[in-house]
């Protein structure tokens, strides 16, 4: 994807919509594009290089474990980088030594060295593209950009082709974020307002309210909703979306083998059904065993296949419907557990059963440091990719991304490189747990929290965002948004903030010459009143993602 169209469409924007900067910005325009696939040619670089244009890598030697490498790394020597300052870059790839090795960018400065500020599962004998970036904490007079083999004790030659360096300040990444915001949230209406005859009728009064929204934005709940009416009208005075946080897993429904109690979860359902809360399902196997039932860590062979398969049947049987996903085999990158009990193809197994229990229901794979760091090897995004490509080519129904987002401190520019990456398979993408370290200052939760919703909101792919912000008594997993009482703690307010923001106010206006009205509305559902002299009509409308102008007609 490319902002091409950007400028006419901000102006319309600047006219109708009150975006101040949009008619004298002459910044860089972000772009999307990504590639998944190994090709034979590399692709031109993205920005026409920006201040890498007509710079090449200068071809370094790295001494490892007391070694030094026969072949040598390729670096780009930079010059006077900027705090405050977003830098994303992306380089095309090949190897040679392997058929295929992890490859690393990292960023050395005279004050910092940062690891990985982006990865690519490359090949030998084709190109493979790598997107990623970073912010400095401190400003740099020479820094080296460079690009390694992930696993230091294999020796692999990296070439690099088509490299770009692009930088953004913070308001021109801002500016992107909003144009995003504006074309893809939200969408043109016009009123037209006539008498029954089909003649247009001028200054009429319009008022146009929002009375529902399309993306979902939501919360973790738990048990500790059940009966807590203050908690519940918050919530619902928020949120269009929820998740249970652990009422759903197998721990939970099925401590002891075969007493099966749901009490809790069909308690919270009524909850969510009563207030038209669409809920994701979470979560139905966890592969991690230290969260798998203590008897089952003691089921072998067919006694456990048994024993997954009633969980599924029972589960799924009994909420067929009901949930609108289901996370199936939780953190499989970073956990085996049942695959090294049952087979390679347990994995499969499930996402099988899984759909024939329940087709409706969107398939997810659920994920924790896929976007908010790439250092985890285990969970890269071309890892996370390969995995679901994997099981695809298998045959399962797998139609959603699920991004845990459990961050420290964010990597803008390289969460939304991954996002872009992860956009390439067309499939909806979801920020299931979002949270902030509670190794934080509360202050600095909520700067970061921001970045994070405002990242996951204004990129294309993201079809909605979940937090992990269940509220206990003694807190939240890592982050809570009020105290016990309710009272806002700096998250709360920066959720608030952005709700507002991110809904369309009550509109006033007057029909023209023309017996229009145009306003840009963020996609929901609306309700809208007419009046002129003393005749009202009330209409509703749904405002649906499209490139056309809606457009509603009222009579009066």
């Amino acid at each position: 994807m490319k902002l091409t169209s950007f400028f006419s469409k901000f102006f319309f924007f600047s006219i109708i919509a009150g975006v101040s900067l949009a008619t004298s910005y002459d910044g860089p325009l972000y772009d999307f594009t990504a590639y998944t696939e190994c090709k034979e040619v590399a692709e031109k670089p993205l920005y026409d290089g920006g201040i890498l244009k007509d710079e090449y890598p200068e071809n370094l030697n790295f001494i490892v474990n007391s070694v030094t490498m026969a072949h040598s790394t390729p670096a780009f020597i930079l010059h006077n980088l900027t705090i405050g300052t977003i830098y994303c870059f992306s380089a095309w790839i090949r190897i040679q030594g392997a058929s295929s090795s992890l490859i690393r960018a990292s960023l050395k400065t005279e004050n910092e060295t940062y690891n990985c500020i982006g990865t690519v599962l490359a090949k030998s004998g084709c190109w493979s593209f790598l997107k990623g970036g970073f912010t400095l904490d401190s400003p740099s007079n020479l820094s080296l950009l460079s690009f390694q083999n992930a696993d230091d004790d294999r020796d692999i030659n990296v070439e690099i082709a088509s490299a770009s360096l692009q930088p953004f300040t913070d308001q021109q990444w801002r500016i992107n974020q909003d144009y995003i915001i504006n074309t893809e949230r939200k969408r043109a209406v016009t009123i037209h307002v006539s008498d029954e005859h089909g003649d247009r009728i001028e200054n009429a009064a319009i008022t146009i309210e929002q009375v529902f929204k399309d993306f979902p934005f939501g919360s973790a709940i738990a048990s500790t909703i059940l009966g807590n009416s203050p908690y519940q009208k918050w919530f619902v005075e928020r949120f269009n979306a929820a998740v249970f946080e652990n009422e759903l897993k197998w721990y939970v429904t099925e401590p002891e083998q075969g007493k099966l109690n749901y009490t809790l979860a069909d308690q919270m359902l009524e909850f969510v059904r009563a207030n038209k809360i669409i809920t994701r399902g979470h979560n139905i196997f966890w592969e991690n065993p230290v969260y798998t039932p203590a008897w089952v860590r003691n089921l072998t062979g067919s006694d456990l296949l048994l024993a997954v398969n009633l969980r599924i049947q029972s589960l799924m049987g009994k909420y067929r419907e009901e949930f609108i996903h289901w996370d199936v085999s939780n953190e499989m990158l970073h956990f085996d557990f049942y695959e090294q009990k049952l087979g390679p193809d347990a994995t499969l197994h499930f996402y099988e059963t899984a759909h024939q229990a329940d087709p409706l229901a969107t398939l997810f794979m659920n994920e924790y440091n896929v976007v908010e760091t790439c250092g985890d090897v285990n969970s890269t995004v071309d890892t996370y990719i390969s995995r679901l490509e994997e099981l695809k080519r298998g045959g399962v129904s797998l139609d959603g991304i699920g991004l845990e987002s459990h961050f420290t401190i964010p990597n803008l520019p390289l969460m939304r490189a991954i996002l872009d990456k992860l956009a390439t398979l067309e499939l909806p993408v979801w920020l299931t747990e979002v949270d902030i370290s509670r190794t934080l200052e509360k202050q600095t939760q909520a700067i970061y929290l921001e970045q994070v919703l405002r990242e996951g909101f204004s990129h294309p792919s993201v079809n909605g965002i979940m937090l992990w912000t269940a509220l206990h008594p003694k807190g939240c997993y890592q982050m809570c948004l009020t105290d016990n009482n309710l009272q806002n703690l700096p998250a709360g307010d920066v959720v608030d903030k952005l709700l507002k923001e991110w809904q369309t106010g009550e509109v006033n206006g007057q029909s023209d010459d023309h017996g229009s009205y145009s306003f840009y509305g963020f996609l929901g559902e609306y309700k809208v009143s007419v009046t002129y002299g003393n005749r009202t009509a009330n209409s509703t409308f749904s405002l649906c993602r499209g490139d056309e102008t809606k457009h509603v007609g009222i009579i009066l």
